[in-house]
């Protein structure tokens, strides 16, 4: 699914990533660990296109994100979903509409955006919230809320970038188990995240970076 082969990426003379190669397979749940400044968020933003490595070849089910040009990357991006730790929600809107956005915004017809925003909607536990918006919300449904708008599209992939930072640990719990969930339905799933405690609490496997590199996997 994931394959990275010497990938690097400098901004100036800092070397963000240096010499990084790992493969995750179709399915897994892994962390993307280490401490801050370690190369995690940048692991993440390649892998969904945000940037370009500076070097090496990044394949995701088989196709090399290095060489796509922009153009193309809508169409990758309907195939990754991404959670942030800010949640990134409008605070206008709905929590419906906040989860349909991406449906919306690729012409999918209203009945099926209805349906498919319903359904993910109980799969984390907020079915009937529907018509709220996010500030009538507590954080740690704002975090489901930005869960269940990356999965509306059924994506092979699911990117959560310090998806509890800014969640106590009840939160945090549930945030990881609805993640859980969403793996065992076969979705890959990439959390980058320092929290020892909550790896340890739901423990697979670690990709370790210290300043850039790959140590540990």
């Amino acid at each position: 699914m994931i394959r990275l082969y010497h990938v690097s990426k400098q901004y100036g003379d800092i070397a963000a990533l240096s010499d990084v190669s790992l493969r995750v397979p179709k399915g897994e749940f892994c962390y993307v660990t280490g401490p801050s400044g370690a190369g995690k968020s940048t692991m993440l933003k390649l892998l969904y296109g945000a940037i370009k490595p500076s070097d090496g070849k990044m394949l995701l089910g088989g196709v090399d994100v290095a060489k796509m040009h922009r153009r193309q990357l809508p169409e990758l991006r309907r195939n990754i979903g991404i959670v942030f730790q800010d949640f990134k929600l409008l605070p206008r809107r709905t929590v419906a509409e906040n989860v349909g956005l991406a449906l919306e915004v690729i012409g999918t017809p209203r009945l099926t955006i209805q349906r498919r925003v319903n359904a993910v909607l109980s799969v984390v536990g907020l079915e009937g919230r529907e018509h709220e918006r996010p500030m009538q919300l507590s954080g740690g449904e704002q975090q489901r809320v930005a869960v269940a708008r990356a999965i509306v599209n059924d994506p092979s992939i699911l990117l959560a970038d310090e998806p509890t930072g800014n969640l106590d640990g009840a939160m945090a719990i549930e945030v990881m188990e609805i993640l859980q969930a969403i793996n065992l339905r076969g979705t890959t799933v990439l959390v980058a995240t320092h929290d020892s405690a909550l790896m340890q609490r739901f423990p697979y496997r670690r990709l370790r970076f210290e300043r850039g590199r790959l140590v540990r996997s």
